[in-house]
């Protein structure tokens, strides 16, 4: 369907929007007139809406030309719609066991129409809140983490292919200036739109402010963030990205994708685990105190971090006589050398993955958007502890993110 104008759809207009649209309509079995549709849309900037047939089902995604959760005061572009089904595109070709297949994209309606993840999937962000154990979650993140970095990057690539890859996704600019406001700026300074558990952290959030150390990190993981052109990263990779059962693990909404540093979507995975972490306490009750689930959550750290580690450098032991450009065989082919290489890359990237898990759990308690594993806590000021400690530790984290040398130090801190 090409549509020459934009419009917001509604129940009503979707469904003659799927009756013109056979790519959507032969999803359902061509059964579009006893429709169920349900908007299920709990994020901040879009519509997203199930639609069930007798014969299938689908979801349907619009990207409106603001900001949901805020309103038209702050208008957002609807491209993000095509960098978007572009990276479920692109990462579900190369982890096709964890993202969903796109059936549709219309551009000029920023419509993206892709496989409707059916229950008992849940977002992974209210499972944690559940205290639902998912024994394959670190397997699954770090095999889709592995899989969608290492391939769009130039240990695979050639330069060619890179710096072409780059340009495409380098448009994506108002959905990286968000990030870049949000997670790099705002926290730091006064700003209309940061929010915390007032009064409980007000001296918190100010010391934050004047904390001219962590001023000095986060400037340098800006930096990182804006000019870092590693690889095809998700940009929005927390537990509300996730979706899970026991058995299945799906990553959805990289509406925030461009080409960035590794290190930004592993520690988005890590840092929002930290933060179901320090959120437990705030979910026990006398019936469960929650230790043996905080325990579990700890182990998922762990896992996903050295699983992670696993998968990437076999993929690139893999191909290291492969196109990619970044160590030319005939270089690095002297076995303690590439030892070497390997190492360092791997260090710097553990600890990318620490500053921007530290970033991501500072904006989460101290800036515009929080998470429910936080705000579910209704006694304001449990709430408000769970919060300081994760502060606590996510400040300490930032300041000394490159002194690490294992997950296990990093967890220690935690504890």
């Amino acid at each position: 369907m090409t549509t020459e104008s934009f419009r917001i759809l509604d129940e009503k207009s979707l469904i003659e929007y799927i009756k013109a649209t056979p790519s959507l309509a032969s999803k359902l079995g061509n059964e579009v007139e006893n429709l169920k549709i349900k908007e299920v849309g709990d994020g901040n900037l879009n519509f997203v809406y199930i639609v069930i047939s007798p014969s299938g089902s689908i979801v349907i995604k619009q990207a409106i030309p603001y900001v949901r959760c805020i309103g038209e005061s702050w208008p957002m572009t609807k491209e993000r719609s095509y960098f978007e089904a572009t990276a479920l595109k692109r990462q579900h070709g190369l982890s096709p066991k964890h993202v969903p297949e796109v059936y549709h994209f219309d551009r000029a309606m920023s419509v993206i129409g892709m496989r409707y993840i059916e229950p008992p999937h849940i977002i992974l962000r209210k499972g944690l809140i559940a205290g639902v154990e998912y024994p394959l979650l670190a397997e699954h993140m770090a095999e889709f983490m592995a899989n969608t970095l290492f391939y769009t990057s130039l240990l695979y690539l050639t330069t060619t292919q890179h710096k072409n890859a780059v340009a495409e996704f380098c448009a994506n600019v108002e959905l990286c200036r968000l990030t870049e406001q949000v997670v790099f700026s705002d926290p730091y300074k006064v700003s209309e739109f940061n929010r915390w558990t007032s009064p409980y952290l007000d001296s918190d959030a100010e010391a934050v402010r004047n904390d001219k150390a962590l001023k000095l990190e986060v400037a340098e993981l800006k930096s990182k963030f804006c000019e870092k052109t590693q690889a095809l990263i998700h940009g929005d990779l927390h537990t509300g990205s996730v979706m899970v059962t026991h058995e299945s693990t799906q990553v959805i909404d990289p509406e925030f994708a461009f080409y960035g540093p590794m290190g930004f979507d592993v520690g988005a995975f890590i840092g929002n685990l930290f933060l179901a972490y320090f959120a437990q306490d705030g979910h026990a009750d006398q019936g469960n105190d929650r230790k043996a689930y905080k325990a579990w959550i700890i182990d998922m750290v762990a896992e996903t971090w050295n699983l992670f580690y696993k998968k990437f450098t076999s993929l690139w032991d893999i191909h290291k006589e492969g196109p990619g450009e970044a160590y030319l065989h005939e270089i690095y082919n002297d076995v303690e050398l590439w030892e070497l290489v390997k190492q360092k890359y791997m260090v710097d990237l553990f600890h990318d993955s620490l500053g921007f898990a530290a970033a991501k759990m500072i904006r989460r308690i101290v800036g515009v958007a929080h998470v429910e594993d936080l705000e579910s806590i209704t006694d304001p000021a449990k709430r408000a502890d769970c919060e300081r400690r994760a502060l606590d530790f996510s400040k300490n984290l930032m300041k000394k993110h490159r002194t690490f040398n294992t997950i296990t130090d990093v967890i220690s801190t935690a504890l």
